[in-house]
């Protein structure tokens, strides 16, 4: 079946706003933004999603405390976006963090700055904060529909998905109109807000990358980002001690040192303290088939503390005794000493306090892509122009985690899909005040 929402007025330029209907496909923070601007303007928004409700991914990572942004001095935080700084600053400038904050307040719901600058709702909760921002955008007229499939465009552009309740046919799909559970609809606008291929069981499944590539878009592979990474630990270590907390450690890649925390986990080492590295690991990981993470198991001691302590005579003591009674340490902090160090070298006094300062771990692989906090890669920004939206396909506009860039955890995720997704409404209302000669329509 096919439905036409596009605007049957003026054809030589848009009278009004009013007369618009644009399409949101992906009902996660940047989609719902894009349907946000739209609504605000007037403009009639249809949401679509694969997934039976709103803002999965988004309740998902405020399970732990809803990091929203974060209020770090704004070059600094600029510069948690690395190489795509360039490309994200001019949105990230027209929708900061102050503002954010501010548009949240206007939904109700209160924020506060943590003591590491995050900043959090006030119930440290997401649901209240997306209950009610759907609550607004359904008052000022967007329509949701879930459980509908995007499956790419039509040969006339019209977008085309699988329709709810049927089961869907088996690849490849037939043409549209051919297929009781395939309808097509045609729109002024179309935002993309489909998210990258991380958490794919809460509907960023990356399966977009095969309809752009279809159109000629070409994207950069997807990647894991703030991901967890694969260790070939002892059967004793993975079965002693895999879901232990290692706290109190430092990390310490090239330049670059952190303090915080980590989890052993069956297959290597995860956690907030490891994805701060991660893009970095990966990368060197895919050059050169591992890299090396050195662990400051004592990270508040001096090298000459920690030598001195190790080197003072133990007696009768075993050695286990001897570190744990002198420095403190036990448990994993002792069993991941044994991985790097035999028993031979463990009786070396010097070379035992150099590991216990920094400790060699060898990296081999990144976690599988599914089970990442998110994804790198996506729509290169030189595929977009200014407004978001694809140089290949007029009208097409493009949000969040599906462009090529990433970021650390601590907010500055859900700040860019917020900024971009907010880029990517404007730019749909600007293009949809061109005449229609000037769209190539």
């Amino acid at each position: 079946m096919q439905i036409d929402l596009k605007n049957s007025g003026n054809s030589s330029q848009h009278t009004g706003l009013t007369d618009n209907c644009v399409a949101v496909i992906g009902a996660g923070p940047a989609g719902l933004m894009a349907a946000e601007v739209l609504s605000t303007a007037g403009v009639r928004v249809d949401v679509y999603d694969a997934m039976p409700s709103t803002g999965r991914k988004f309740l998902m990572a405020g399970k732990g405390g809803m990091n929203i942004t974060h209020a770090e001095p704004f070059d600094a935080f600029l510069a948690r976006y690395g190489t795509r700084r360039e490309k994200l600053e001019p949105l990230l400038r027209a929708f900061p963090p102050e503002a954010l904050r501010e548009w949240i307040h206007g939904l109700g719901i209160e924020t506060f700055v943590g003591t590491s600058n995050r900043v959090f709702p006030k119930d440290m909760k997401a649901a209240p904060l997306l209950r009610a921002w759907l609550h607004r955008l359904r008052e000022r007229g967007v329509h949701f529909h879930m459980h509908h499939r995007w499956l790419g465009w039509d040969e006339q552009g019209a977008l085309r998905f699988e329709i709810p309740g049927i089961a869907p046919h088996p690849n490849p799909l037939p043409p549209a109109g051919e297929g009781a559970n395939v309808k097509t609809m045609r729109f002024d606008a179309t935002v993309l807000a489909l998210g990258g291929a991380s958490w794919p069981q809460l509907g960023s499944d990356g399966a977009w990358v095969s309809l752009l590539e279809q159109r000629g878009i070409a994207i950069a592979p997807l990647r894991p980002s703030n991901c967890g990474f694969e260790v070939a630990w002892s059967t004793h270590l993975r079965e002693r001690f895999a879901g232990e907390p290692l706290k109190s450690v430092a990390a310490c890649y090239g330049d670059t040192r952190k303090q915080g925390e980590c989890i052993i986990s069956a297959h290597g080492i995860e956690g907030g303290l490891i994805y701060s590295f991660s893009a970095v690991l990966r990368d060197e990981i895919e050059r050169n088939g591992s890299a090396t993470l050195q662990l400051d198991l004592l990270p508040n001691w001096s090298t000459e503390r920690v030598q001195k302590e190790v080197s003072h005579p133990r007696g009768s003591r075993s050695l286990s005794s001897h570190l744990q009674s002198r420095l403190g340490l036990k448990g994993i902090k002792t069993a991941l000493l044994r991985e790097v160090l035999s028993a031979e070298q463990m009786h070396d006094t010097a070379l035992l306090a150099r590991t216990i300062k920094a400790l060699p771990l060898q990296l081999v692989a990144t976690r599988p892509l599914a089970e990442a906090i998110s994804t790198a890669g996506g729509i290169p920004f030189e595929a977009l122009d200014e407004h978001l939206m694809l140089r290949q396909m007029p009208g097409v506009f493009c949000a969040g985690e599906m462009l090529d860039w990433e970021a650390p955890t601590g907010g500055y995720l859900l700040s860019a899909c917020f900024a971009s997704g907010q880029a990517a409404g404007k730019g749909v209302l600007e293009w949809l005040r061109q005449p229609r000669q000037a769209q190539g329509l």
